[in-house]
């Protein structure tokens, strides 16, 4: 099943009186292009979150954020440093005891952010991390299901745009014995208007030669191939953008060819047909891990 490369997943939860929130956002990239935003306090889980995340998603830019704040419930243990509050007290009287004006006056909140001023239940690291990682990977885990699903609609456009492939495939080669056909009754028409009188083996060697140069079966057997095979990589469970941005480069190229040999007007169209399709398949392939 193939995956998109666009996603956008969240996801909180409670750990040791921290509310935790992941958010993970993906578009498409050649490679895995990973920015990882973390809180200063957790930048310990960096090179863990990393390895988590290349583990589960192999191409695309993803922008992952951890952010955090104390729950409700986890400020119900924090005390207060009562003999740190008193001496910053009886310091902040004596400092306004010197002064021959009172100062400007604080609150017990400026008190309070004093360091040390408070004291807050250490948090258990290891156990902290092992749930911040698992909630990193609930939430990577919902965003691959989001590029799942968008993989499946993916999938079927290219399956559509494949069967007109095949299509236009099948048209160029029922077509190739009229054009020569055609061809050979206009040369015979124009040595006739001329009351020319050629060598007829000598025709049919020039008949020959202009068939081999006109002949595109390889590259109908080889557009025919490469459909085959992405159709196939659709049902992978690897990751296939890069396989199918390769294939579809050389459907290009055998389309091309094709056109460049075209000896009328109908095959020349359906050359451009094939081109256009296949130019579809690759914007939508740019998508696809």
């Amino acid at each position: 099943m193939i995956r998109s490369m666009t996603a956008f997943a969240s996801g909180e939860r409670e750990i040791q009186g921290w509310l935790f929130t992941w958010e993970v956002r993906s578009v498409n990239h050649r490679y895995l292009d990973l920015s990882l935003r973390l809180p200063d306090a957790f930048r310990f889980l960096e090179p863990a979150a990393r390895s988590r995340i290349g583990s589960l998603i192999n191409r695309g830019r993803l922008d992952c954020t951890l952010s955090c704040k104390k729950s409700t419930e986890g400020g119900a243990d924090i005390r207060v440093y009562r003999d740190l509050v008193a001496k910053l007290l009886a310091a902040a009287r004596e400092v306004d005891d010197l002064s021959d004006r009172p100062l400007v006056g604080f609150s017990a909140l400026d008190v309070l952010k004093w360091p040390g001023a408070l004291h807050e239940p250490e948090a258990d690291r290891e156990q902290l991390a092992a749930e911040v990682l698992d909630l990193l990977t609930a939430v990577l885990k919902q965003a691959i299901a989001v590029r799942e699903n968008e993989g499946r609609q993916l999938a079927v456009l290219l399956e559509e745009r494949c069967f007109k492939l095949r299509e236009h495939v099948a048209a160029a080669r029922a077509r190739m014995p009229e054009v020569l056909q055609s061809i050979r009754q206009k040369i015979v028409a124009r040595l006739a208007e001329i009351s020319a009188n050629p060598d007829s083996d000598r025709l049919e060697q020039e008949m020959v030669y202009l068939a081999q140069k006109l002949d595109v079966d390889e590259e109908l057997d080889r557009l025919n191939a490469h459909v085959d095979e992405v159709t196939r990589a659709l049902r992978q469970k690897e990751p296939v953008g890069r396989r199918l941005d390769f294939l579809l480069q050389e459907m290009n190229r055998e389309a091309n060819t094709l056109g460049s040999k075209s000896a009328d007007a109908e095959t020349t169209k359906t050359s451009v047909e094939m081109k256009v399709l296949i130019e579809q398949m690759r914007e939508q392939t740019q998508n696809i891990e």
